[in-house]
């Protein structure tokens, strides 16, 4: 497998090559009282396939995309699992109006995070950190909306990523089969927990000595195919004071790291676009995974708000920037 580590060279991500300013630093602000009554709702009880807390948490993501001005879609759709159940999904998709916001013939930019959670886990690194930082950035952009932006902007609530990542197949499926002009997936993957104790962070075996061990930095996990889109991410979220940003390209689809395959944006890769998540790392860090203790108390709340406010830095500089290739 191959990896980049993109850390050593920091340059400024407000400019372009010809220093022509992308986005200005002083943006809106994350209102992280917002984000912690998200989690509080979202990760009161466990949210799994066919479960009344997972309907509930699904309203909740609509009505606050709605209340910030987006169009909502909400499509249902089955799927098999890999144990060969049928399971009944239903995908959140927010958009803008397009001629209001963004030239119809842009490509598009998704950003996605899944809704539910294992049976017997409440989920709150394990996503509704992720959740409450989408319903933030869905909340902030229509009033913050770059001067030129080269991308337009879908928000996406994934459903069944806990059953095989089968809220995120069925949207990767469904852009393929409408062509749609995707620049690619952001996956918003477990954001909220850090410890910054030495040799806090495991590694798997083929990137030992190339990450740090201690479990405080933020990761983007792509593709080579995705090294764009990789690039423009980490650069936004650098935006963010003090938040330590690594990455990694794996080589293929990620089937020589297994790891780097376990959220939503994997099926983009298997459809052949550009993908990503921010995460973490998930297991690689957090004991509390897919347990009863994953709870908001486990969760640090500075190390989520610099990963918010990254996230969304992030994503406005995509729109500004777009996604370009070398």
């Amino acid at each position: 497998m191959a990896s980049a580590r993109q850390c050593s060279v920091r340059k400024n991500p407000f400019v372009r090559h010809d220093n022509t300013l992308l986005i200005s630093p002083r943006t809106m602000s994350v209102d992280f009282q917002r984000i912690r009554g998200h989690l509080a709702f979202l990760a009161k009880s466990p949210r799994p396939a066919g479960s009344a807390p997972l309907n509930q948490a699904r309203d909740y993501v609509a009505h606050h995309f709605e209340s910030a001005g987006w169009t909502i879609e909400r499509y249902r759709f089955t799927a098999v699992d890999e144990r060969g159940a049928s399971l009944a999904g239903e995908n959140i998709i927010a958009r803008r109006s397009e001629t209001e916001f963004a030239d119809p013939d842009l490509p598009v930019l998704c950003v996605g995070a899944h809704v539910d959670s294992r049976p017997d886990s409440p989920g709150a690194d394990d996503n509704a950190s992720a959740v409450a930082t989408l319903l933030e950035i869905a909340r902030l952009l229509p009033t913050d909306w770059p001067e030129r932006p080269q991308l337009r902007i879908e928000l996406a609530g994934f459903d069944l990523e806990e059953n095989g990542m089968l809220g995120g197949a069925e949207h990767a499926r469904r852009c393929r089969v409408d062509g749609v002009n995707l620049a690619g997936l952001i996956s918003l993957e477990m954001l909220g927990y850090c410890n910054h104790s030495p040799n806090s962070q495991q590694l798997p075996r083929t990137l030992q000595g190339m990450y740090p061990t201690t479990g405080n930095f933020i990761a983007v996990v792509g593709n080579q195919r995705s090294q764009a889109l990789i690039d423009g991410t980490a650069a936004g979220l650098r935006m963010s004071p003090e938040l330590p940003v690594e990455t990694l390209a794996v080589a293929g689809d990620g089937e020589l790291l297994q790891a780097s395959r376990l959220s939503d944006h994997s099926p983009f890769w298997d459809a052949g676009y550009a993908a990503l998540m921010i995460t973490d790392t998930s297991f690689l860090r957090n004991p509390y995974y897919h347990t009863p203790q994953d709870t908001p108390e486990t969760l640090d709340d500075e190390f989520l708000h610099k990963v918010a406010a990254g996230c969304y830095h992030a994503v406005k500089h995509l729109i500004a920037s777009g996604v370009h290739a070398r």
